[in-house]
């Protein structure tokens, strides 16, 4: 499925949308919502944000528009949430990056992951793959690792987002190799930056990656999961190809601004619940390669506090010095 295939899918599926839920007059917002994507279109973020826009629209009473800031590790995107008014026009898509990654990645962000956003629901997570350019020698893992080690620092891979660098420089750290880091602004441009050659490698979400390795477009040394995906059943993980204990995912998750009321937060949290619930909807998330991970805002509230800890000190392991 093509991903302008995929978009005409999500808005048919939600254009019936859940049943409304019930809300009082005063929490409804009185314009347009903005739902704040630290992407550029098409990459995961986006898709996780369009899979839910249409069924919060109905359930609001106003359109839910896409706003797709993207910049290096999304953090645009979440500076504006972050200082956004709690009064129901503003939400946004956040991820493993953007609220666990980069606390990691920087000494000071224009925001923190937890003071100044309020968790609504996990949405999706899918895992990242190991992909190259197919013109790149190496045709498997043990084969691309060779050839780091025989030219250190002489290939180049792409970036993106916060959980791409982490990914590269834990994979790094744990099989003694030097990457020329190339950062881009997203998974899109990263993807186009492999295919042409600009870079031989990358580390990029199973589900865009699927149909340019079917097509030939790419080729896969190994998913980041810790099992096979069903997507790619043939391919194995990093973990069992030599690398031991390696394993990264990539989750997407409603959040709303600071000082919003439970009330809205419960609602929103039902209504993205109803709407990952439908059949059509589990299909369609299923057919990109991706998992539901619906819950409750205390769950992905547990989530950070172990995710934030525990990828801290991965990085503080692998030598990953702070912006």
């Amino acid at each position: 499925m093509n991903r302008s295939s995929c978009w005409m899918l999500i808005i048919a599926i939600c254009a019936a949308g859940p049943a409304a839920a019930a809300q009082s007059g005063s929490e409804m917002p009185t314009r347009a919502v903005r739902l704040l994507v630290p992407s550029p279109p098409g990459g995961p973020s986006d898709f996780a944000g369009r899979l839910i826009a249409p069924g919060l629209g109905e359930a609001l009473g106003q359109n839910v528009v896409i706003d797709a800031r993207q910049s290096v590790n999304g953090i645009l995107s979440m500076e504006i949430a972050a200082h956004a008014a709690p009064d129901g026009a503003t939400l946004s898509i956040g991820n493993v990056g953007t609220h666990v990654m980069n606390v990691g990645l920087y000494r000071k962000l224009p925001y923190d992951p937890v003071r100044d956003f309020v968790p609504v629901g996990r949405i999706i997570s899918a895992g990242t793959a190991l992909v190259a350019n197919p013109k790149f020698a190496p045709n498997n893992y043990r084969e691309f690792i060779a050839a780091a080690k025989k030219d250190p620092g002489k290939i180049n891979i792409a970036i993106a987002g916060a959980n791409g660098q982490v990914g590269t420089d834990v994979l790094k750290s744990m099989a003694g190799i030097r990457l020329n880091n190339v950062p881009y602004k997203g998974s899109s441009p990263s993807e186009l930056a492999v295919m042409s050659g600009e870079v031989e490698v990358s580390l990029l979400s199973i589900p865009i990656i699927t149909p340019y390795v079917k097509s030939g477009r790419m080729k896969v040394f190994g998913v980041t999961t810790a099992k096979r995906s069903p997507m790619l059943p043939e391919v194995p993980t990093i973990a069992e190809s030599g690398l031991d204990g390696y394993e990264f995912g990539n989750w997407h998750a409603l959040f709303a601004p600071p000082g919003t009321p439970d009330s809205r937060v419960r609602m929103l949290n039902r209504v993205i619940v109803k709407i990952l619930e439908r059949p059509e909807i589990r299909e369609l998330v299923l057919a990109r390669g991706s998992e539901i991970v619906a819950g409750s805002p205390e769950e992905l509230a547990a989530v950070l506090k172990r995710d934030i800890p525990k990828y801290k000190k991965l990085m503080v392991d692998a030598g990953i010095v702070p912006q």
